[in-house]
């Protein structure tokens, strides 16, 4: 395994040099950062030539870094979350090479956190349709090119995006059947938001007796 990783290392570096911003391993898997203007272009390749041969997109996935990570102490408790500093959303495609045997991760950020975009990989591979509105339709992500990029998940007329760290956890909007209008009506959530309180740390050995 260890040779294969080092492998598919050494062929990423050799075969886009420049492009890559970051090539780590971490858990037996390697994961490749690259810019949003070299996606279509690398994952292409990553496609189409034979070192690589990655014919399967097992998923992508929309991130949220507006915080990422958490500060702690020494001795490993939690102080704060920390501010992720650069671009906030970045999709995450999972690529597996049936042919060579491998497995890769490749994550890119979008430029622009007011409207974050990235070009769509849909005909590299067929199976990006849903994913991307999947996407699309949690984290407000726009894919270039996509030919139906509509809302998958949420209901039609649903606004804001569930999946960004800044939506309120009670939602906007509540629905209910209305007997007199006999239609289903949308009104402003009613339920009033609570603040997160931190779980209290039991002594050692609590309710072992």
């Amino acid at each position: 395994m260890a040779n294969d990783l080092n492998t598919l290392k050494s062929s990423l570096t050799e075969a886009f040099a420049e492009k890559v911003v970051n090539l780590d391993e971490k858990l037996g898997e390697l994961t490749l950062v690259i810019k949003a203007a070299d996606l279509l272009a690398v994952l292409s390749r990553l496609h189409s030539d034979a070192k690589f041969c990655f014919e399967e997109l097992i998923d992508v996935c929309g991130v949220d870094y507006s915080t990422y990570g958490s500060e702690t102490t020494e001795d490993g408790k939690y102080v704060a979350d920390v501010e992720h500093v650069g671009p906030r959303f970045a999709a995450v495609y999972h690529l597996l090479s049936i042919t060579n045997n491998f497995r890769l991760r490749v994550r890119v950020f979008a430029e622009d956190d007011a409207m974050p975009m990235l070009d769509s990989v849909i005909t590299i591979w067929s199976s990006a349709n849903w994913y991307e509105r999947e996407a699309f339709d949690l984290y407000g992500i726009i894919f270039v090119g996509h030919p139906d990029l509509r809302r998958l998940l949420t209901d039609y007329g649903f606004v804001g995006n569930p999946f960004r760290k800044d939506f309120p956890l009670s939602g906007t909007v509540e629905m209910r059947y209305d007997a007199a209008q006999q239609r289903v009506i949308y009104e402003p959530v009613s339920i009033e938001p609570r603040e997160v309180t931190p779980r209290s740390l039991r002594e050692e050995n609590f309710a072992r007796h």
